[in-house]
């Protein structure tokens, strides 16, 4: 690896580090400078910007993310095994990037840049693909019945995935961060929304 792509990956990290612990609204240049004793004209070489920065440090989190969808995934494996992974995975970058959630909607303008919104659009799609190849290998192999549109079906899995998951941080949190019972409690309920929504495909 180059230098600069060390120096790189360095100032990534050190993003993450201060973003998941802060939130990103909370965070400046200048703080991620000094954590990683930096000079801020070295820091503003490689991220012009806090827009650039965001995007970068969510490139590497969805890098890292469809690494992990698609380790250990085989095309022998059923589907309730294939989603569970799947859940396993999500669960744990839930944990990991929970800050980052609690800056949704906020009014930081580093956060509404046309590219991040682009890139998340993709990768949005990028994840509804991968699922819409779970429930169509699933298909080829007996264990749901045909479906007429598998996009359709694939998206609302993953809407009711994501709408359980805010409706428990609502519902369950009394504090900032969910503690380890309200994640364990959210993570049983995704797997048994999961078994019943095969069981409606089947």
């Amino acid at each position: 690896m180059a230098e600069t792509d060390k120096k790189r990956e360095l100032i990534l990290e050190g993003a993450i580090k201060r973003f998941t612990h802060f939130g990103i609204n909370k965070t400046t240049m200048n703080e991620i400078a000094e954590d990683l004793s930096v000079s801020k004209p070295s820091l503003y070489y490689y991220f012009p910007d806090k827009s650039s920065l965001i995007l970068g440090v969510v490139e590497r989190i969805f890098e890292d993310y469809f690494n992990m969808m698609n380790k250990d995934q085989k095309s022998g494996d059923n589907i309730a095994t294939t989603l569970l992974h799947s859940i396993e995975v999500k669960h744990k970058f839930f944990q990991k990037y929970y800050m980052l959630h609690l800056s949704n909607g906020n009014t930081d303008s580093s956060l509404n840049s046309v590219e991040l919104k682009n890139y998340l659009s993709e990768k949005f799609i990028q994840n509804r693909v991968l699922h819409e190849k779970i429930f169509e290998q699933a298909i080829a192999n007996g264990e749901i019945l045909p479906q007429e549109d598998i996009a359709k079906i694939a998206e609302l899995y993953l809407a009711s995935q994501a709408g359980l998951t805010s409706l428990c941080v609502m519902h369950g949190n009394k504090e900032l961060i969910p503690d380890k019972k309200e994640l364990r409690t959210m993570k049983e309920k995704q797997i048994m929304l999961s078994r019943i929504f095969i069981k409606g495909l089947q």
